[in-house]
């Protein structure tokens, strides 16, 4: 499964998802119809059970409050360790997308994970049973997503987005958890790969979260992805309009232009 990419692009349409983790809690709603104003296509909700991630922050409540409040599509990012067990209740609180960490589905549930060692190829039950969640949240009626903390690498995601397990796949440019920390580059080999890898079959949407900012964009965006979080750089800028555009901008420039290459040019390898 994938999104339909436009004539004179690489990719599917472009996606600003600001991120509600950095909006005035008290004001949610308010946050909302301003990201609205300011040309958002979606609201990225990162919900944290305490467990998968040391921080806890919004559930299935919230975002019934959100969907009554915008009509933007939510973009909920599961950093949860038992992520099936949430689908139902996110999806009929109205979530437009469900992205679960890969990492979930390894037989520990992730606790192995090490920032500074490449995460293990899966084996055949863990690919399964990522195979199975996706199934889940598809039949639940919404859209797909697999996130990869920064040390996974795509290898076992790859193989979900070969058989058509997956709508998207975001690619985590910080450590999962909290808000407002700096950009990982060395993750953007990732995307390339990934773009790369989906060249030729229906569009699949790449996201990239943490530290997105006009000052990051321009080199996430030349790596292949469509979809791009910010939280701090647009809920703490001056002008988030104005910064929306920008982000905006610098994803439509790469794929018009990264259309122009010639297939041979482009590399499709995985690692």
């Amino acid at each position: 499964m994938g999104s339909p990419t436009p004539p004179g692009r690489d990719r599917p349409a472009t996606v600003i998802a600001p991120s509600i983790l950095s909006a005035d809690f008290a004001a949610l709603g308010a946050a909302a119809a301003a990201m609205t104003a300011a040309g958002a296509d979606a609201l990225h909700v990162d919900a944290m059970d305490g467990h998968f991630v040391d921080n806890l922050t919004l559930g299935p409540p919230v975002v019934a409050a959100l969907a009554a409040a915008t009509s933007l599509p939510l973009d909920v990012h599961m950093m949860l360790s038992d992520p099936g067990a949430w689908v139902g209740r996110f999806a009929a609180a109205g979530a437009a997308s469900l992205t679960f960490h890969l990492e979930t589905c390894y037989a520990d549930g992730g606790a192995s994970y090490d920032a500074a060692t490449p995460t293990r190829a899966m084996t055949d039950a863990e690919l399964a049973a990522a195979r199975s969640l996706c199934a889940k949240i598809r039949d639940a009626g919404v859209r797909v997503g697999v996130a990869l903390r920064p040390a996974t690498p795509v290898h076992d995601v790859a193989a979900l987005v070969a058989s058509g397990d997956v709508d998207m796949v975001l690619v985590m440019s910080v450590e999962p958890g909290f808000g407002g920390q700096s950009f990982m580059a060395g993750v953007l080999p990732k995307v390339a790969a990934l773009r790369a890898a989906a060249a030729g079959g229906p569009g699949l949407a790449i996201q990239v979260d943490g530290g997105v900012s006009p000052d990051t964009v321009g080199a996430v965006a030349t790596a292949g992805a469509n979809c791009v979080v910010a939280g701090s750089a647009v809920f703490g800028a001056p002008d988030p309009p104005r910064v929306i555009s920008i982000l905006r901008a610098a994803v439509d420039d790469a794929a018009s232009a990264a259309a122009a290459v010639p297939a041979a040019a482009v590399p499709t390898a995985v690692a």
